[in-house]
């Protein structure tokens, strides 16, 4: 057997941190078809062209991820938050998608995605200062063709 060390940081070496993600993800592609895996993203403009807000993701298959939703403080409450989700539902749809899923915590948005139709799957109440972690999932149904 040969012989390692095992060394414990605050602040790892960022070669280190680098190596073990390229070592995941050399792992990873090699059990998984993840050149499959594509990005999906709908971004928010005012009537000037700026950025206010955006969903991105990315998708796989007949499944779907929200990684990030962010709207602008002076915008939200506005419409734009639950108008990007909803734009993203659709792009996952029109892609085939069948589900969508993604991680928010209690702080953030999970009463806007409940009412966009998302249910709790699992809660991780682990975090401090009574923080939970939702992971939240919504399936997609078929657009029927109006005729």
């Amino acid at each position: 057997m040969s012989t390692f060390t095992v060394l414990g940081y605050d602040s790892p070496p960022p070669e280190a941190v680098a190596a073990v993600d390229r070592g995941l993800g050399e792992a990873n592609a090699a059990a998984a078809p993840l050149h499959e895996v594509a990005p999906l993203a709908c971004i928010a403009s005012d009537g000037d062209g700026h950025v206010i807000g955006g969903a991105v993701g990315r998708r796989w298959g007949e499944r779907a991820e929200l990684q990030q939703l962010w709207v602008q403080e002076q915008s939200r409450r506005r419409g734009v938050g639950g108008a990007l989700v909803r734009e993203f539902l659709s792009l996952a749809r029109a892609r085939g998608c069948k589900a969508v899923f993604l991680e928010t915590f209690s702080f953030q948005a999970p009463g806007l995605y409940r009412s966009l139709g998302f249910r709790v799957a699992y809660e991780n109440d682990l975090y401090p200062h009574g923080i939970v972690k939702l992971h939240m999932v919504k399936r997609l149904h078929a657009m029927r063709s109006r005729r």
